[in-house]
């Protein structure tokens, strides 16, 4: 489905549907893009930008609160993921980007298989056991249609988040997650490790000896 004039926020972020994303907006033609926005509650496109130069692909969002404004016009807001989109044309007549685009989602319906599910949820749960200690108060229903999307916002690295939000089967994203969450469990837990004995000893054989442990 084409949509035409979409407000484009370039960020160093990959937004994915249904995540939530906190900004502070404080340049002037952002001021006036999220305003427009808010007059006419609409959608505004979060797109990532990189050195590499702005991705085509994005995730339209929404202003779910207005967390603070300031005195000088800069406000924190919260918004949220809503639809992907495909950049068609880009348009510089207002102070800010807008573009033409085309809203996506998947092309089939088809689910990843129960041990791909159960994979892709086990390195979930390690991970966030690991960033935030204890044990997983809720579990995600495995069978939710945007499983892949909920479980992907635990990973940092956005090449690889680019490259699952451009993806349109939820089966390719979950066989995707399930062939690297485990790995990035591994080097996430070895790097933590790195950094609590390194200002302790200073000696770099004990990453050798973490690994062979």
């Amino acid at each position: 489905m084409a949509q035409d004039q979409l407000p484009l926020f370039p960020l160093g972020v990959v937004l994915f549907p249904d995540a939530e994303l906190p900004l502070h907006i404080f340049e002037e033609r952002y001021k006036e893009m999220i305003g427009d926005v808010m007059r006419d509650e609409a959608e505004f496109g979060v797109v990532l930008a990189s050195e590499k130069g702005m991705a085509n692909i994005g995730c339209t969002a929404v202003i779910d609160k207005v967390l603070k404004r300031y005195p000088d016009g800069r406000m924190d807001v919260l918004v949220r993921g809503r639809r992907r989109f495909e950049i068609i044309l880009i348009d510089e007549e207002k102070n800010y980007l807008q573009a033409s685009v085309a809203v996506f989602g998947d092309e089939d319906s088809e689910q990843a298989s129960d041990l791909v599910r159960q994979r892709v949820l086990s390195a979930w749960v390690k991970l966030m056991v690991m960033e935030h200690g204890g044990m997983v108060q809720e579990m995600p229903e495995d069978t939710r249609p945007d499983l892949s999307f909920l479980v992907a916002q635990v990973v940092p690295d956005l090449e690889f988040r680019q490259n699952l939000l451009s993806m349109k089967s939820e089966r390719e994203r979950m066989e995707t997650l399930a062939g690297y969450l485990p790995g990035y469990h591994e080097r996430e837990k070895l790097t933590r490790h790195v950094r609590r004995v390194a200002p302790m000893n200073g000696h770099a054989k004990h990453a050798g000896e973490v690994m062979e442990s």
